[in-house]
């Protein structure tokens, strides 16, 4: 174990598989304090202890978090402030896919609630924290296969694909580490989007049918949970983009977003803040 990050504190939300549990398995291979953001206790305890096995390093541990539920990311952010007195690092790695329309405990449609809103207000409650650290990362988790957002369509009431929607919370999960980028603008806290290409994760295992056959096909050239976090990884620990903010990475590099601009931005903040109120 190497003590580059010795005295760090870092969250990675989905970290009991996948791109998420190798990220946070090579954090505390680096000496880092690692929180495991996770739904499912069961496996999030069974991650934690692969990964102390891993490493040899015992500061890892389990946060209960369902980002589908407000009432969930509020209460873990909560969990986090009393246990910890400073966050460096925040990786709001997990998504979800369905290919049926559903709506979250808070009446949200499903992948909106996971993949956009839960992670904005579960990042809003933490930024004291990452204050504290005096030199904050926010790392979110994107996709370059995003587009097609149109804020008045959101909730999808009418002919819904859970794919096209998928693609929707990537390009909102962009649209927002820039807005969000503008709301950090000289305070000790960056912001960056990355995508990690198309890995082989437990993303599409809700797929069916057609789906199904479509995704087994495409695994086959997908990359390895090992490389899709190697970016992440480089965002959340390199000494050399410790302060790079409001960029969009890909393969370590940084390349321009098409899904660029201040007024639909704020448009889009304005709709989750709404949102997260319960209005």
């Amino acid at each position: 174990m190497s003590n580059q990050l010795t005295g760090h504190v870092c969250l990675v939300t989905g970290a009991n598989t996948g791109m998420g549990k190798v990220t946070a398995s090579a954090l505390a291979k680096m000496g880092a304090t690692v929180i495991l953001g996770c739904r499912s206790a069961e496996r999030g305890a069974a991650a934690q202890k692969e990964i102390i096995a891993a490493t040899g390093n015992p500061n890892v541990s389990v946060l209960p978090l369902d980002l589908s539920s407000l009432a969930s990311v509020r209460a873990a952010a909560k969990q986090v402030q009393s246990q910890h007195p400073k966050l460096d690092v925040l990786v709001n790695n997990a998504g979800a896919w369905w290919l049926d329309r559903q709506d979250s405990v808070d009446g949200i449609e499903l992948q909106w609630a996971t993949n956009v809103l839960g992670p904005l207000e579960f990042t809003k409650q933490l930024l004291p924290l990452l204050e504290k650290s005096g030199h904050g990362r926010i790392v979110n988790v994107a996709s370059t296969a995003a587009g097609g957002l149109k804020l008045e369509e959101v909730g999808w009431t009418g002919k819904y694909s859970g794919a096209s929607v998928y693609s929707i919370c990537k390009q909102a999960n962009r649209m927002l580490t820039w807005a969000l980028a503008r709301r950090l603008k000289g305070r000790p806290i960056t912001a960056v989007a990355m995508s990690p290409g198309l890995v082989n994760t437990e993303l599409n295992r809700s797929a069916k049918g057609g789906f199904a056959v479509v995704f087994k096909v495409l695994r086959l050239f997908a990359r390895t949970p090992e490389k899709g976090a190697d970016t992440i990884i480089y965002l959340a620990a390199d000494p050399s983009v410790a302060a790079v903010t409001d960029q969009f990475y890909v393969d370590r590099k940084s390349v321009p977003c098409k899904f660029r601009s201040p007024e639909e931005e704020e448009k889009l903040w304005a709709l989750c803040e709404k949102q997260a109120a319960g209005k």
